[in-house]
């Protein structure tokens, strides 16, 4: 089936440029680009189209926050049995990978935690709660399989640590399908994947890591042909509180924000979710981030 059968042409903006075409649009709460290396705007513009689909096709299938959607009836099944598709099975087994890599760190049924800890300047949670939260908490009681999913009632599952750079990959990877010689990059707020590689006669693409010091501004610049990154930090979801500063990295054993990590992580990896997940988990081991990094023999820039 057609991705934009029966369905509004999604809201998008396109320039021309000298390498091509960029477009723009915002899902997921974060602004997403493509630069495409296409003279054709009508290309470009079927290619903004598919992407903005498929983006909030993600963004309303794995949302928390959207009520009635898929991963909300999963949350709300109060334990009884779920059914599932296949791509809901496949994240779910990913997870399990994160889950088991990280030793419990990475933990994508931390929803009751997540759900105290709002990061929207507000006052930190009781300490009661978050032992209450905590104890509700714990991916090894997930039980699914290619169909049904199962966990204790109380529990429940944020995909925010995957659901993005995920939707990043399926674009960049619809796009390279159908247009396999055609260079696009494909950045949905940081995160970002180019599978066809931008030919050796050409500029590389350029790409920006914020400085977490001097938001909106780069601290460093990679240059990119083919491959992916993901950066995770807490420059922009925090709290401060006493002149302490709580990140939005939230570790399960603790039920607090991780300490002593660094500001941001940004991974270079082989697609976005590979990135995505050791840049959590660089996260996770809070000072010992970079050492984690360089076990992983993967490139990657820290900013503390």
């Amino acid at each position: 089936m057609n991705i934009q059968e029966n369905r509004e042409s999604p809201d998008f903006e396109l320039s021309h440029r000298s390498w091509g075409h960029l477009g723009s649009f915002r899902a997921m709460a974060s602004p997403c680009e493509l630069l495409i290396a296409t003279e054709d705007e009508h290309l470009a513009r079927e290619m903004m189209s598919i992407a903005a689909f498929e983006a909030m096709r993600i963004e309303q299938k794995f949302s928390r926050f959207i009520e009635g959607n898929p991963l909300w009836k999963i949350n709300h099944a109060a334990g009884t049995l779920s059914l599932i598709d296949a791509e809901i099975a496949s994240l779910l087994q990913f997870a399990r990978q994160c889950h088991q890599l990280s030793d419990g760190r990475f933990d994508i049924s931390a929803g009751p935690l997540m759900k105290l800890w709002r990061f929207d300047g507000g006052e930190l949670p009781e300490a009661a709660d978050i032992e209450q939260a905590r104890a509700l908490v714990d991916f090894s009681r997930v039980d699914f399989n290619e169909r049904h999913l199962q966990f204790p009632s109380g529990m429940s599952l944020d995909f925010g640590g995957i659901a993005k750079e995920y939707a990043v990959d399926r674009v960049a990877y619809l796009l390279a399908e159908k247009w396999p010689t055609i260079s696009v990059l494909v950045n949905f707020g940081g995160d970002i994947a180019c599978p066809v590689s931008k030919g050796a006669d050409n500029e590389p693409w350029q790409v920006g890591i914020e400085n977490p010091q001097r938001l909106d501004s780069a601290g460093a610049r990679l240059e990119i042909r083919k491959g992916a990154l993901a950066t995770s930090g807490d420059t922009r979801r925090f709290i401060e509180k006493d002149g302490q500063r709580f990140g939005h990295i939230i570790d399960p054993g603790t039920g607090y924000p991780v300490v002593k990590a660094p500001r941001s992580v940004t991974v270079l990896g082989p697609n976005c979710v590979t990135a995505g997940m050791l840049a959590t988990m660089a996260m996770l081991e809070g000072e010992k981030a970079e050492t984690f990094l360089s076990e992983q023999e993967v490139e990657f820039k820290c900013f503390r």
